[in-house]
């Protein structure tokens, strides 16, 4: 008399065999997507914080007015006493989101014209790698502050200047991708069924190039937020009027020397933590989302 064993049961064996056999596989994907969502929690309450903590803190109290940290307010008070973690918060808060906006704008450009190099080839290829280049022989800083000035200033200057100096790399990245791809044999297929250039990108490029693309649009925002809170420093970003993290480092430069360290170290530590959650959260997605370490 044989037994039969139910495919569903064998193959629920072999998974959970395999997971006994390799703990740190099941371990290193745990810990890369705690990374990410505690990532992504820290970078959600620093941009939404406005909402959630209102105005408290903002209004001037004058006898509280250059207090260093303590309990009541861990960031310590400016010179008109008003609380400076709640506006530390309210300007990276600002800065995040013009930063956001400008990275995904460049992300678009560099999707669009990495996309368009690869899959077209010959001359647009070779215009846009020259593009490329013209912009890497370019001092970054330099440029940024040349397009900012050009275009007005303000905030409509600091999302122009970012978005149009910082997508040369994605660029390259996906042209990349894409000549791989150009050389598979369902791409020559298609070609030989008649398929236009147009119709390969869309359906055969596109998904192949989403997971770079959206590990490099989350890895630009770092860059997108620091320049831009640079422009602001310099006095060509944003308006001295909006609590941007920028507008608020250029006015604690002022009090620096009488011993106030708080006003600069504070904001400034609050922004590297936040650039460098965005650094990590990119850099663990990558992870998650790459071939080869994927399944490690």
């Amino acid at each position: 008399m044989t037994s039969t064993i139910d495919p569903a049961v064998n193959l629920e064996a072999k998974t959970s065999s395999s997971l006994q056999q390799n703990p740190s596989r099941t371990s290193r994907r745990s810990r890369t997507l705690a990374a990410i969502v505690l990532g992504t929690l820290f970078l959600g309450a620093i941009i939404f914080s406005p909402w959630i903590l209102g105005e408290s803190g903002l209004s001037t109290v004058l006898t509280q007015r250059n207090q260093p940290p303590t309990w009541s307010h861990p960031f310590g008070t400016d010179w008109l006493g008003r609380d400076m973690l709640m506006r530390s918060l309210h300007g990276l808060s600002l800065s995040l989101r013009i930063g956001l906006l400008a990275a995904s704008i460049s992300a678009f450009i560099g999707t669009s014209l990495g996309l368009a190099a690869g899959t077209f080839g010959g001359w647009v290829d070779a215009v846009i790698i020259w593009i490329v280049d013209v912009f890497f022989s370019l001092p970054h800083l330099v440029l940024l502050i040349l397009i900012a000035f050009s275009v007005g200033g303000g905030t409509r200057g600091v999302i122009i200047a970012v978005a149009l100096t910082h997508w040369t790399n994605l660029a390259r990245i996906i042209r990349a991708e894409v000549l791989q791809v150009n050389s598979a044999d369902y791409i020559h297929l298609s070609r030989q069924f008649g398929k236009s250039s147009l119709w390969i990108a869309r359906h055969h490029m596109m998904p192949h190039i989403v997971p770079q693309l959206i590990v490099g649009l989350i890895l630009l925002f770092p860059h997108a937020i620091l320049h831009e809170a640079a422009l602001s420093f310099i006095g060509i970003g944003l308006s001295p009027h909006l609590p941007a993290v920028g507008i608020i480092l250029a006015e604690s430069m002022r009090h620096l020397s009488t011993g106030y360290w708080w006003l600069g170290v504070m904001p400034g530590l609050l922004l590297l933590l936040s650039v460098k959650a965005f650094d990590w959260v990119g850099e663990n997605l990558r992870i998650l989302l790459a071939p080869k370490t994927s399944q490690e």
